[in-house]
C-alpha cells in the first residue's frame, strides 16, 4: 500500500498523522507536553519532552492504524516557529527552549532596529518582534553570558526533534525565515545581520529545502518506534508553511485563514521582491522558490480557550459555541479585543492587553462567547485588509483550524470577511502538509500541486450574506478604534502585572 507520516510539533502537543497514497488518514495520535512560565511573558519548554512525546506518538499512530510499519516509506515534519534551542558541546541542550510566544525580548528588538535600520526589512523582510529567534539569541547573550559562551549551534524546535531521530543537523528555509537571520529572497543565512551582532557563522545549521531528504532513522529510534531504519526522513516546514500546503495554498492568489492557538491569514506569493513595509510577515514557503505573506493574531483560539477555562470551565467547546446561534451579530453591543498576550498584526505591541467593551447587565454567557469569537475574527480581518490593500485580490479563503470546526463560525467568517469561505473535507492542518512533503519526497507525485489535487478536497463553501456583511462592516469600524483608545491605559497598567 505505502504510507507516509506527518509529524506536527505544536505548542501544547505533538501530532502524528499516517496517510496513504490516496490522501486518506489511516491513523492519528498526539502526545502533550508541559509549558513552563516562570515569569509573566516567559514561555519555555524542555526539548527532551518534545523528543519523548514524538517517539510515543509515532508508536501510537502505528498501533492505532494496525498497519504494517514496514510499509511506511517517509516521514516529515511541521513545527512551531521561532523557538530557540541552544546546543553546546556534543550537541547537548544548554537550556529550555524559548518559544514563539515569549515576550521578554522587547529591549533586544529595539537594539536590532537601532543597529540595522532599514537593512532589516531589506534583508530579513520582517520587523523585529519579540517572538523571533534573533532577539532570543541576544537575550541569552546579554542575560546568560556564561551559558551563551558554551553555545555551538542553535536549532529551531522541529529541526531539533528531527536531529534526534536521524542524527543529521539541518534547517530548512520556511523555518529559517522566522529567525530574522535569513536573507529571505536570497535563501541564505545573512552574514551582514549575524556580523552586526557578533554571532559566529558556526552557530548556523546547513540550509536545505523543505522537501529535501535528510537521512533515515537512527537504529535506536527504529527499534523504539517499530518503524524500519530505511524510512526516509524529509526536512519539513514551519507550521504555517505546512498549514498552507495542507490547505492547498500553492498558487498565486490562494489564501487561507487558520485559527489555532494563534490566528493566521496567509496568502501565496510567487516572487521574493515584494515589499509590505513591515506590515506583514514575509516568509519562504514550503514549496521550493515560493513565498507567503502573513498576518498574525497572537491569541486567537487561545482567547477562546482562556475564556472557557475562566468563565465556563464545565462546558465543552461545542456547548460554549452554541451561544453563537443564540445571539445576533454584535453580541448585544459587546466588543472584545483578543490582546491577551499582546498583539502582532497590525499592532506590533507586547504591552497592549485584551478588553471587553460595552458590558451591561443584560449580557449573558452567550453574548460574551459571541464577542470573543467576533473579536478574534475582527483581528484577522485587519490582516486581510492589509493583504487586499497591497494588491492581493482575495475573494475566497480556505479556513482551517479550530475556526473551521463550527459551521456558525465559518458563516461568521464569510460575513465578516465579505468573502467566500471554503471548508475542507478532511482538515488536518500542518500535519497533513508535512505528510504531503513526505509523499512528494517519496516520488508519489511530481509536484506539491499534483499532491494537493489528490490530498485536499473542499467539502462546502460559505458565502457572505449582504445584510450581515453590512452590519459587520459597521462593527468592524468600531472595533478598529479600540486599540488606539486603550493603548495608553494598558501601557500604564503594565507596571501592576504580576504583582
Amino acid at each position: 500500500m505505502g504510507y507516509v507520516i506527518g509529524i506536527d510539533l505544536g505548542t501544547s502537543a505533538v501530532k502524528t498523522l499516517l496517510v496513504d497514497r490516496e490522501g486518506r488518514v489511516r491513523g492519528e495520535a498526539s502526545e502533550a507536553y508541559p509549558l513552563f512560565q516562570e515569569k509573566p511573558g516567559y514561555n519555555e519548554q524542555n526539548p527532551e519532552h518534545w523528543v519523548q512525546a514524538t517517539l510515543a506518538a509515532l508508536k501510537a499512530v502505528i498501533r492505532e492504524a494496525g498497519t504494517d510499519p514496514g510499509e511506511v516509506e517517509g516521514v516529515s515534519f511541521s513545527g512551531q516557529m521561532h523557538g530557540l534551542v541552544l546546543l553546546g558541546e556534543g550537541n547537548r541542550v544548554l537550556r529550555n527552549a524559548i518559544l514563539w510566544n515569549d515576550t521578554r525580548t522587547t529591549e533586544e528588538c529595539r537594539e536590532i532596529e537601532a543597529t540595522l535600520g532599514e537593512r532589516l526589512l531589506a534583508v530579513a523582510k520582517n520587523r523585529a518582534l519579540e517572538g523571533f529567534t534573533l532577539p532570543k539569541l541576544l537575550w541569552v547573550k546579554r542575560h546568560e553570558p556564561e551559558l551563551f559562551a558554551q553555545a555551538k549551534l542553535f536549532l529551531l524546535p522541529k529541526d531539533y526533534v528531527r536531529f534526534r531521530l536521524t542524527g543529521r543537523i539541518a534547517c530548512e528555509y520556511s523555518d529559517a525565515a522566522g529567525t530574522l537571520l535569513l536573507d529571505v529572497a536570497g535563501k541564505r543565512w545573512s552574514g551582514e545581520i549575524a556580523g552586526a551582532f557578533g554571532l559566529s557563522p558556526s552557530l548556523f545549521a546547513p540550509l536545505v529545502e523543505s522537501g529535501a531528504s535528510v537521512g533515515t532513522l537512527l537504529p535506536e529510534v527504529a527499534r523504539e518506534t517499530g518503524l524500519p531504519e530505511k524510512v526516509t526522513v524529509f526536512a519539513g516546514g514551519a507550521d504555517n508553511a505546512c498549514g498552507a500546503i495542507g490547505a492547498g495554498i500553492l498558487s498565486e492568489g490562494e489564501t487561507m485563514v487558520s485559527i489555532g492557538s494563534s490566528g493566521v491569514v496567509l496568502s501565496y506569493v510567487d516572487r521574493g521582491d515584494v515589499d509590505y513595509g513591515g506590515k506583514l510577515h514575509f516568509f519562504n514557503h514550503g514549496k521550493a522558490d515560493a513565498f507567503y505573506a502573513m498576518g498574525v493574531t497572537l491569541a486567537a483560539g487561545y482567547s477562546l480557550q482562556w475564556f472557557k477555562e475562566t468563565f465556563a470551565p464545565g462546558a465543552s467547546f461545542d456547548e460554549l459555541l452554541r451561544g453563537l446561534d443564540e445571539t445576533a451579530p454584535g453580541a448585544g453591543g459587546l466588543l472584545f479585543t483578543p490582546y491577551l498576550v499582546g498583539e502582532r498584526t497590525p499592532h506590533a505591541d507586547a504591552t497592549i492587553r485584551a478588553s471587553f467593551v460595552g458590558m451591561d447587565a443584560s449580557h449573558r454567557l452567550p453574548h460574551f462567547t459571541r464577542a470573543v469569537v467576533e473579536g478574534i475574527t475582527f483581528s484577522l480581518r485587519e490582516s486581510l485588509d492589509i493583504l487586499r490593500g497591497a494588491g492581493h485580490d482575495i475573494r475566497s479563503l480556505v479556513s482551517i483550524g479550530g475556526g473551521a470546526k463550527n459551521e456558525t463560525w465559518l458563516q461568521l467568517q464569510a460575513d465578516l470577511f465579505d468573502a467566500d469561505i471554503h471548508k475542507l473535507e478532511s482538515e488536518q492542518g500542518p500535519a497533513m502538509g508535512a505528510a504531503m512533503l513526505a509523499a512528494c519526497g517519496c516520488g508519489w507525485f511530481a509536484t506539491l500541486n499534483d499532491c494537493a489535487e489528490r490530498f485536499t478536497r473542499r467539502a462546502r463553501t460559505f458565502r457572505p450574506r449582504p445584510e450581515q456583511a453590512r452590519r459587520y462592516a459597521e462593527l468592524y469600524a468600531l472595533y478598529k478604534r479600540l486599540y488606539g483608545d486603550t493603548r495608553e491605559v494598558n501601557a500604564q497598567l503594565a507596571v501592576y502585572r504580576g504583582s
